[in-house]
């Protein structure tokens, strides 16, 4: 019996070796999901709901809009930019039509879409107010989602309001942030 565990033990290691980076992604996954407000049901669903939308509007904007999907607690935010005001419209009931999206909180601007340089931006400017969240002791920076679009912060997460109101001093506070959005859910 111990010949047959070790000889399946070795087989499953070898067969495992090219997963280990799906493995630490996943454990850091996991790691994110158990610290989070949202069940684990909810944060599949959200990852669910983000993989859909951004199908959908692929598949019919091509590459006449930028867009990117954020679901928190089924909540979408939809930032980027859309070639004109009925695109933008659409795109939002594109994703509304999706099961289970509660709300949509639609701030595509109407406009070419961005350039590389300032998508690169607003990914540094994304780690900035993360890093700032993540330094500050008032609350746990994994009860908030940054995104960033144009310089323009958004906050997610389910939050109490001291806690809301801690990260929108610091993300306001960082270097090249032109203006924080609050999209969050109060707890209390």
């Amino acid at each position: 019996m111990r010949i047959v565990s070790l000889l399946l033990l070795a087989i499953l290691s070898a067969l495992l070796q090219g997963c280990v980076p799906v493995v630490a992604v996943g454990v850091g996954s996991g790691a994110m999901m158990a610290t989070d407000r949202r069940t684990s049901g909810i944060y599949i669903e959200d990852e669910a709901i983000e993989d859909k939308a951004a199908l959908r509007i692929s598949d019919q904007y091509k590459d006449s809009a930028h867009v990117n999907v954020t679901s928190f607690n089924r909540n979408v935010l939809l930032t980027g930019e859309a070639p004109d005001g009925v695109s933008k419209a659409d795109i939002g009931k594109l994703v509304a039509d999706i099961d289970n999206v509660r709300k949509i909180i639609n701030e595509l601007v109407v406009a070419l879409p961005t350039s590389l340089t300032s998508r690169s931006n607003d990914a540094l400017l994304t780690s900035k107010v993360k890093f700032h969240l993540f330094n500050d002791k008032r609350f746990s920076s994994n009860h908030i989602k940054v995104v960033t679009e144009n310089e323009v912060v958004y906050l997610l997460g389910m939050v109490r309001r001291a806690e809301a109101d801690a990260a929108s001093e610091i993300a306001s506070g960082t270097s090249g942030v032109r203006k924080v959005v609050l999209v969050f859910e109060y707890l209390d």
